[in-house]
């Protein structure tokens, strides 16, 4: 009877992890896209306000750029917190803007 109950008790527990690990996975993958889809937007928006202001006229629109021309403060990555590099900038294709990040 003892061992049945160790059994059963260890099947429950391995029934909730196989459920619970990859549900928290998920949840915590889905969060951190949401995070950098927030900061992309931003940064594109900016750029988009840059373009049709007329003071970033390139394909490419740097960070550096939308720092100078005070469209931005310094932006991190949202997981790390480290600075994006200054290089890293929004390319403008067929009005299709896409953030590219440089390491």
């Amino acid at each position: 009877m003892n061992t049945n109950k160790i059994i059963v008790v260890s099947s429950i527990i391995v029934i909730i992890l196989i459920i619970a690990i990859p549900t928290t996975y998920k949840v915590i993958k889905n969060h951190n896209q949401t995070l950098y889809k927030v900061v992309e937007d931003k940064i594109v928006e900016k750029a988009k306000a840059c373009y049709y202001d007329k003071k970033c006229t390139n394909e490419k629109i740097t960070l550096k750029e939308l720092y100078q021309n005070k469209y931005l403060d310094k932006v991190s990555d949202p997981i790390t917190k480290e600075y994006y590099n200054e290089n890293s900038y929004v390319e403008r294709k067929n009005n299709k803007y896409k953030f590219i990040v440089v390491e």
